[in-house]
């Protein structure tokens, strides 16, 4: 599988992603935003960073970047494609997923580990995974508070849609154990074909053992990359 981790202007996990899934054995090579997707594109990343400078709201002028139609038809292909962090944001301002990202509870940037609860694990991004088990991912963003109206998430919950949920580390979902304020705990959703997803959480970050730990936040990350390793 060869999968294009795209790059804009102000990406800055895009290397990140490639070293994670390098070292899973999958092929990927940055793809700058302007040159479109390779031919034989089998995956798509949107990586974190601050595209655009995050100028409007975080993600919104890099959705509407002529690549991202690009990426939007390769997953109505049934392309897997993952946006992560900034990904996330910009695969919301797209339409990739419903709902939005918007500044977090505490205004502030928060870098720190997180614990998400895997609500369904019928999906690539969560196949490695039991329904219920508790993961350990960083979070590093300023803007990742997801909202949406009470009836298009619970749409979202009856479809499977919800990917992770922030918890402690006992699985308990709780106001507690969410960083950033986002809507019913929501850490991850799926677009309306399961092989679109985003998270706030970076999933790159938490692959490589010999960056990941011991006081790291382990390779539970390498489960979720786990979906391009087909």
């Amino acid at each position: 599988m060869t999968v294009a981790v795209i790059r804009f202007g102000g990406s800055n996990c895009d290397r990140d992603a490639v070293a994670a899934l390098e070292h899973l054995g999958v092929d990927a090579e940055i793809v700058w935003h302007e040159d479109g997707l390779p031919e034989e594109t089998d995956g798509v990343v949107v990586p974190g960073g601050f595209s655009y400078g995050d100028y409007l709201r975080a993600g919104a002028m890099a959705a509407r970047a002529p690549m991202m139609a690009e990426v939007r038809d390769a997953a109505e292909a049934g392309v897997p494609v993952l946006g992560v962090c900034n990904g996330a944001q910009i695969g919301a301002e797209s339409g990739l997923v419903p709902g939005a990202f918007t500044t977090n509870r505490s205004a502030r940037f928060q870098c720190e580990h997180v614990h998400l609860r895997v609500e369904t694990a019928d999906t690539p991004f969560t196949r490695a995974f039991d329904e219920g088990e508790v993961l350990s991912l960083p979070i590093a963003h300023g803007e990742g508070r997801f909202e949406i109206t009470d009836d298009a998430l619970a749409d979202l919950e009856s479809d499977d849609r919800v990917l992770f949920r922030y918890c402690d580390a006992d699985g308990n979902v709780t106001n507690a154990a969410n960083p950033n304020g986002s809507k019913g705990n929501v850490a991850g959703v799926l677009g309306e074909r399961g092989t679109v997803a985003v998270l706030m959480p970076h999933p790159e970050r938490a692959t490589l053992p010999d960056v990941s730990g011991p006081n790291g936040a382990g390779t539970d990350g390498a489960g979720v990359l786990a979906a391009f390793d087909q």
